[in-house]
């Protein structure tokens, strides 16, 4: 029988295989997993800890005698589950932390059927060490397009309005679940973990064409709880800048329609504006917080830009990104979805 060991030097070789099954826990998995792969625990959250607890205060032997019946039972249940209608030819790679035990069981039941099934050497940590290393290479081989503005000037929409059109865009925020500002909270969606968020980066970039231009909207080094790889950050630092430049009118406009979830929840609101105590007095903070209370929602956004947005945001574009210097300008005071549309037009077509 063929060798049962595949070892990926490339993330492009995971491609060869025709499914990818990651046999660790449902937690691990969460965490973090090999994009396209689907999740058919040897051993579940439970089990893996009542075993690790074993192993350590009872005896080695005691839980390998547990850990075997408990991986029997669950591969015999994920392969009749979802297996059994696998063609002689199919041919899946077995992924586990380190390419053991968990892994091992189950690529040894597979290959007993009759499968060119593969267990990967050195595990989840191996595609991961892969991640890291490509992350510090493949950003650095694109030409960046960035998208300028004040906060409220629809960067987000402009850029997905470019895609439609047919552009390579990298939508950061769309990735990282988050709208990059301290109000930045989406509605009932978690953020990934920053593992996760890095393989669904690097999937992303690698499918981008290094003879294109890509479309990205400036960010900081952080959107929310996430930090944007550095070779990444530093690529789009260093490249053309397209700054829109809204009326404030248009900008408060936007925001109250781009918002709209918060006035449904203005406890939720009100909690955003609590890490802005160390920026803001008291006495304006409170000020909001009656806005908030009162539903006076347009002098709220009106303030947040006058009195936090826009200065930190003058500070923050002169100082990192040098194409900022001279910008392409683009200006504008319709930011509804065809404003948006016509401005995606006029950025595309520079």
């Amino acid at each position: 029988m063929k060798r049962d060991i595949a070892t990926v030097e490339q993330l492009g070789e995971l491609s060869s295989f025709d499914q990818i099954i990651d046999v660790r826990s449902p937690g691990e998995f969460a965490e973090d997993h090999i994009p396209g792969s689907i999740n058919c625990p040897v051993l579940d959250n439970q089990q893996r800890i009542e075993i690790g607890t074993l192993y350590k205060q009872a005896s080695p032997f005691e839980a390998k005698k547990l850990g075997a019946a408990y991986v029997s039972t669950n591969i015999a249940r994920h392969l009749q589950a979802q297996f059994l209608d696998r063609p002689k030819n199919w041919r899946p790679l077995i992924v586990c932390w380190r390419g053991g035990q968990r892994s091992g069981a189950m690529t040894y039941v597979f290959r007993r059927v009759g499968w060119d099934a593969q267990q990967l050497e050195g595990g989840y940590k191996a595609y991961r060490r892969l991640v890291v290393e490509q992350l510090a290479e493949v950003p650095r081989q694109l030409q960046f397009k960035v998208l300028c503005g004040a906060t409220g000037s629809a960067k987000s929409r402009i850029l997905q309005a470019i895609g439609r059109r047919g552009e390579q865009v990298l939508d950061l925020e769309e990735l990282a679940c988050h709208k990059g500002s301290v109000l930045g909270v989406l509605p009932d969606s978690a953020q990934p973990s920053q593992k996760m968020f890095e393989s669904q980066l690097l999937t992303t970039l690698r499918s981008l064409d290094a003879s294109r231009p890509v479309y990205v909207e400036a960010e900081s080094r952080k959107i929310g709880s996430l930090q944007v790889p550095a070779a990444l950050i530093e690529t789009m630092r260093a490249g053309e800048c397209f700054n829109i430049e809204a009326s404030f009118a248009a900008r408060v406009d936007f925001l109250l329609r781009d918002y709209d979830y918060f006035l449904l929840a203005p406890e939720r609101l009100t909690a955003c504006l609590h890490p802005l105590r160390n920026q803001q007095s008291t006495e304006t903070l409170q000020r909001w917080q009656g806005y908030v209370r009162d539903a006076r929602w347009r002098e709220l956004v009106s303030e947040l830009l006058e009195l936090h947005y826009d200065p930190l945001y003058s500070r923050s574009q002169t100082r990192n990104y040098g194409g900022f210097a001279a910008p392409a300008r683009f200006t504008s005071d319709d930011l509804t979805p065809s404003g948006i549309e016509a401005l995606a037009l006029r950025v595309s077509g520079e």
